[in-house]
Parts: structure tokens; C-alpha cells; sequence
């Protein structure tokens, strides 16, 4: 389950946090970087301002990557009394020696190392965490102000972070100018927590002071672990027969009921696709179009837990193409159709794909499917805010 990580600058912006469903508080400071660090005594200040009812968490600011000055920083942080303490790992000589140097460290605090999107990620650190003993990974953006995390890296980087990171046993977590349209997109590769500042802060800026109401925003859009809300499998683990299996029918009698209808047009993407041999030597362009029915709400869509993301579908469709060699268009417009109809709102889906390099024109298929109508009633994307239960208290 995916918790929801508020950076805080203070300990006044620390009880705000709390009070609107904040699952994990870190404290930073936003006017000193991408990792600006608080002092010690504002930290502690936060640290009693939560009295344990959150996991608190602390930066140690935009660091150079010495040994022997991380490691200082990171241990003044550990005796704050915070539950976690976050490192700027930068694309600089030296960054390794930091990872070992805090093996020590990580014996007495929970260590989450922070990568950067836009700056020197590299997916093979990883094991180097977890064998030093850090807690978790997370991915951040150095440069705020400019481009989000889902700029630099696609739906398929980031679940090949968060599977990685599972297999390791180290948490995972994303972050990086972050706003609400992302965490549709974000939710469902499963992360152990989304960050965010600017988006706290409305029209202030991430340097401004946070605002209850932008808080409670971001916290209707993730679920809470006791929502039961419908969560889309990650892709690369996905098994499209089952889903297949969840309610498809080609009966349109069985299919009553108001919709509206989203859709994706002329999405081209280079696939590892074709059932010859010459065919696997390299990817070749295949375009996507896809017709989404909808099942209507009763009220006027309002904010992005009212609607069915025409990004989910593209980030879908690049996952599913990213993990594996394909080797019929039909098998890929079922599972297209599978991921789709997987959420709980759809009842139909058209999918057409054609292959743009085989011969002048296009080749391909086109297949509609339908969701059962005993199983295609209305459902709200996230259940009522206000049938709420008080989050765990750990990660």
C-alpha cells in the first residue's frame, strides 16, 4: 500500500500535515534545494510536534559526496530521533564510498537513500543499498521548478525501480515536483510512498507555507490501506488471462447503462513484436488507438478521483510493451484490452493495433471487448473521504 509522504518545513507545518492525513512527515527545508536541510532543533521541534503518531523522516541537505561529511550529517540527523534519515545520492565521484560509509549508521536508523531522475540514476545502486543495509530507495528530481519525475522517466523505469526494490527488500519511494494528475499514474506501480512539497503548498510555491485544503486533496487521491480500493496490478507481473477471466463478455445486451466514452488516438511506440525471426532483431512502430466506455457517474467529475485517466491508458500500453518480446498483435491488443478493463468503471474497450514497418500502409487487428454487466456498476476511482480509518503508524 502506497502512504503519503508530506515535506514539511517546521513544526507548525508538521501538525497541518498530521491533521490531513499525512502518512509519513519529513522535514526540509524547501528554500535550501532539492534536499535542504533543516538544523537539528527543527527537526527535534518536529520530531515532538508528532509525539510518534507518524514515522518522521529528515534530509540531509545537497550534500557533496565525502565520506566523511555525509556521514556527520546523517548521524547528527540519526539523533534527532527521527524514524528515517534521507541521503542525496549525486552523480558524483565518491558517491559509492558514501553508501559503504554509512554501513555503520544503518544499524541504528532506518536509511533511505535518494537518486535522481535528472541526474545520474542508475538502477545498479541498488544492491549496493541494500547491502550496506539501507532501509529504502527512493527517486527524486535535483532541479524544482521545472520538470516532474514522469519528464525524465516513464511508467516502465519507474515499476522496474519499485519491483527492484521489492526484490531487494528495500522500500521504494517517488517524489520530484510531483502534482495530483500524477498519482493516478503512480499508485498503481505500487511504491511504498509518494512525495510531495509544491504540490502542498497551492499557489505559495514549494517555499511557501503548505495548505490544509491542498493537503486534503492529495490525500483523497491515494488510498488508504482499509479503502478496499481497486488497485491496477504493475504490468510486468501481470496475468492477462486472469483479468481477462474478471468479466469480459461480447454481448452488448449485457451491457446497459449510461456511459461517456475516453480515448487515445494514433499512440506510436517501438515494440518488440512479430512472429518471425527477422522480427526480433529490432523493434519496429506500432500505433495504438483505443475507445474507452466509460460508465457514467452521478454527479459532474470534479478533481482526478472522478475520472478515468486517458494516462493510464498510455502508461499502460508502454509498460506492456517493455516487458517482453510480444509475438502477435492479437495477443497484445488482449492484454491492452485486460489492463483497460481491469478498472472497475470500464465496460467496453476497442483496441486497435497496427504495425506501421512490415510493408507500405498498415497490418494489424482490431478487437472489442466488454466488461459483464452484473460486475460494471458505477464505482468512485478511491471510496468516500469521509468513511476514513486511522492509517498504521509504520511503513
Amino acid at each position: 500500500m502506497t502512504r503519503f509522504l508530506a515535506s514539511v518545513a517546521d513544526a507548525d507545518e508538521a501538525a497541518i500535515a498530521l491533521a490531513h492525513g499525512a502518512d509519513v512527515i519529513d522535514a526540509k527545508n524547501p528554500a535550501a534545494g532539492a534536499l535542504g536541510a533543516l538544523p537539528p532543533e527543527a527537526v527535534q521541534a518536529i520530531v515532538a510536534a508528532i509525539d510518534a503518531r507518524r514515522p518522521v523522516s529528515a534530509v540531509t541537505g545537497d550534500l557533496p559526496m565525502q565520506p566523511d561529511l555525509v556521514v556527520a550529517a546523517a548521524t547528527a540527523l540519526a539523533s534527532t530521533g527521527v524514524d528515517f534519515v534521507k541521503i542525496g545520492l549525486f552523480a558524483q565521484d565518491g558517491r559509492e564510498a558514501c553508501i559503504r560509509a554509512l554501513a555503520p549508521l544503518a544499524r541504528s536508523v532506518k536509511l533511505v537513500g535518494v537518486l535522481f531522475a535528472d541526474q545520474g540514476f542508475d538502477l545498479k545502486l541498488l544492491p549496493l543499498l541494500a547491502a550496506s543495509g539501507f532501509a529504502g530507495a527512493m527517486i527524486d528530481t535535483a532541479q524544482k521548478g521545472g520538470q516532474r519525475l514522469l519528464d525524465h522517466l516513464g511508467p516502465a523505469q519507474l515499476v522496474g525501480f519499485v519491483e527492484a526494490c521489492r526484490e531487494l527488500g528495500l522500500l521504494s519511494g517517488l517524489a520530484g515536483s510531483l502534482e495530483a494528475p500524477d498519482i493516478p499514474r503512480l499508485v498503481p506501480l505500487a511504491p511504498d510512498f509518494l512525495g510531495f512539497r509544491s504540490a502542498l503548498c497551492g499557489a505559495n510555491g514549494r517555499s511557501g507555507p503548505i495548505e490544509a485544503a491542498a493537503i486534503a486533496a492529495l490525500r483523497d487521491l491515494i488510498p488508504r490501506e482499509d479503502e478496499g480500493a481497486p488497485h491496477r496490478p504493475i504490468v510486468a507481473r501481470a496475468d492477462y488471462r486472469l483479468l481477462a477471466a474478471q468479466g469480459f463478455s461480447n454481448d452488448p445486451r449485457r451491457a446497459g447503462g449510461a456511459t461517456d466514452r475516453i480515448f487515445v488516438r494514433d499512440f506510436v511506440l517501438p515494440v518488440r513484436i512479430g512472429a518471425y525471426a527477422f522480427e526480433r532483431e529490432k523493434p519496429q512502430r506500432v500505433r495504438f488507438n483505443v475507445d474507452v466506455d466509460v460508465r457514467r457517474l452521478d454527479h459532474v467529475p470534479e478533481d482526478m478521483r472522478d475520472v478515468v485517466s486517458y494516462d493510464l491508458i498510455t502508461d499502460g500500453i508502454a509498460m506492456i510493451v517493455a516487458a517482453e518480446h510480444i509475438g502477435l498483435v492479437e495477443t497484445l491488443a488482449e492484454r491492452v484490452a485486460a489492463l483497460v478493463l481491469a478498472n472497475r468503471r470500464v465496460a467496453r474497450v476497442t483496441v486497435r493495433v497496427e504495425k506501421l514497418d512490415i510493408r507500405p500502409g498498415s497490418v494489424g487487428v482490431e478487437i472489442t471487448r466488454e466488461r459483464a454487466a452484473e460486475t460494471s456498476g458505477v464505482h468512485q476511482l478511491f471510496p468516500n473521504p469521509a468513511a476514513r480509518v486511522e492509517p498504521k503508524r509504520a511503513l
